[in-house]
């Protein structure tokens, strides 16, 4: 927890305490294996014959690893290709996002899941809790693998210092 608190005052330092354009994000607790298999639920599932899309609709959940993802809404868009054997490309999550990896959560209206390059990009009105921290913008990209993220579009971060109890 310190290290997501100094990592935060380092942010600040050059930005002032209400808000800046930009911030760079660590997920400490995030040990993502794009590797694992991807496990979605819903309430109803649609497929279309023509182009075999599918669409998941109703109290979605993405699990891959320790990784969830839930959302009303999520468009599964296959790869394209010569070299291609109907290996998922990316997941689109409208609807209420939630994206949840140990102890840090992250709201959004949307979200695109690619899994080729494992990133994750919220969009619209994204709130990422981190401990007692919060950090809120209009979009956050993440790099899975990495365990990093930037969160962009008027960035306001509010962090409690002290001890947490």
């Amino acid at each position: 927890m310190f290290r997501v608190i100094f990592a935060i005052l380092v942010l600040l330092a050059g930005t002032g305490f209400a808000a800046a354009q930009g911030a760079q994000v660590a997920f400490g607790a995030l040990q993502h294996d794009s590797t694992l298999p991807v496990e979605i639920t819903a309430q109803q599932l649609e497929i279309n014959q023509d182009d075999g899309g599918a669409v998941f609709m109703g109290d979605v959940i993405v699990a891959q690893g320790e990784m969830r993802l839930s959302a009303q809404k999520v468009e599964v868009r296959y790869a394209s290709g010569e070299n291609t054997s109907g290996d998922i490309d990316q997941l689109l999550a409208t609807g209420g996002v939630i994206f949840v990896t140990g102890p840090e959560v992250a709201e959004a209206r949307e979200a695109v899941y690619t899994l080729g390059d494992s990133t994750l990009r919220m969009l619209g009105g994204v709130l990422l809790t981190q401990g007692s921290n919060t950090l809120a913008g209009e979009q956050l990209d993440i790099n899975l693998d990495a365990g990093t993220g930037v969160m962009t579009g008027r960035v306001r971060v509010i962090f409690k210092s002290g001890d947490d109890k």
